[in-house]
């Protein structure tokens, strides 16, 4: 018997998120940074925080290796980040920011500033704000424990 997808925490998750992602897609377009959502998330925790492996960043963006080196690939061939052999550790890959990437994360924030104000002004910045805190809960969660 299938489940009442109305009821589906997945798919209510996983809905929302397609839907908030197309429209700071579309103000990002709109900035002319050249960057989607994924991208300039990554550029800002590098920016944020520094180089950090390749493991480091999928953790921090909730991803596998195999997709964060997906998402890594064009923005390393733009030019935007550079990975590097570790000193530490010849095994991982340490992923830097460029001054390209500052460059475009300058150019695109105006858009993804939009996409927060529009958001929080049609959802309520009290519920945006409830909102982020639940999704960091969501993501705490060890469902393999």
């Amino acid at each position: 018997m299938l489940t009442n997808m109305e009821f589906c925490n997945c798919t209510k998750l996983r809905r929302a998120s397609r839907h908030i992602t197309r429209f700071y897609d579309a103000c990002l377009a709109e900035s002319g940074s050249g960057l989607r959502a994924t991208q300039f998330s990554i550029l800002g925790y590098l920016k944020q925080r520094g180089p950090q492996t390749m493991i480091e960043l999928a953790e921090l963006m909730t991803m596998d290796r195999a997709t964060i080196g997906h998402n890594l690939r064009p923005l390393e061939r733009d030019g935007l980040v550079s990975i590097q052999v570790s000193e530490r550790d010849r095994r991982a890959r340490i992923v830097s920011i460029t001054d390209e990437g500052l460059n475009r994360i300058a150019i695109g924030i105006k858009g993804w500033d939009r996409a927060q104000a529009e958001f929080e002004k049609q959802f309520g910045s009290e519920l945006a704000k409830s909102m982020r805190n639940m999704m960091d809960d969501v993501v705490g969660i060890n469902f393999y424990a």
